[in-house]
């Protein structure tokens, strides 16, 4: 199979930027049951949200912590921005594979926190949760994400845009 197309960026933002960031997500942001982390569920996952952007539409009193973030990715058109916490599992659990978009979009998971989770993209490359890396991708092609086992939760913010 075909290697995809994906760039990963360690150390994306300041040192200053990623603590401001880390700590703002960590401990003030409110975040929101979802029952179910893709469409097609495979046992009783859940995992917490919290949605900064959908269809043209700022849902957060937090955005403005994305603006060092939203600069280094220059997109041209914000999709949908969304953070995501999954809570720690006994074992590495993986989610059912999904598309964020039906259409060709890029798309960037930024990890707030070093964990022994992991995003795998269709091809099975695996893509280590560590704080402060970006991944970049084609957000319309399968994916997954994990559980962690090694800390309390697994953070990530999800960029849908063009």
């Amino acid at each position: 199979m075909n290697k995809l197309k994906y760039k990963v960026v360690d150390n994306f933002l300041t040192e200053e930027l990623f603590n401001r960031t880390k700590k703002i997500v960590t401990t003030d942001l409110p975040w929101f049951y979802s029952d179910g982390v893709s469409v097609n569920k495979i046992y009783n996952d859940f995992y917490f949200i919290h949605n900064f952007y959908e269809n043209s539409v700022i849902n957060s009193n937090f955005f403005d912590i994305l603006h060092p973030l939203i600069e280094k990715i220059q997109p041209k058109a914000l999709l949908r921005v969304k953070a995501n916490l999954y809570c720690k599992t006994e074992k590495i659990l993986h989610h059912k594979p999904h598309k964020d978009q039906e259409f060709p979009a890029n798309g960037c998971i930024y990890y707030i926190n070093t964990n022994n989770g992991f995003t795998v993209l269709k091809d099975g490359t695996k893509i280590e949760s560590v704080a402060n890396r970006a991944l970049f991708f084609n957000s319309s092609i399968e994916h997954n994400s994990t559980t962690c086992t090694d800390e309390n939760v697994r953070i990530n913010i999800n960029f849908n845009y063009f």
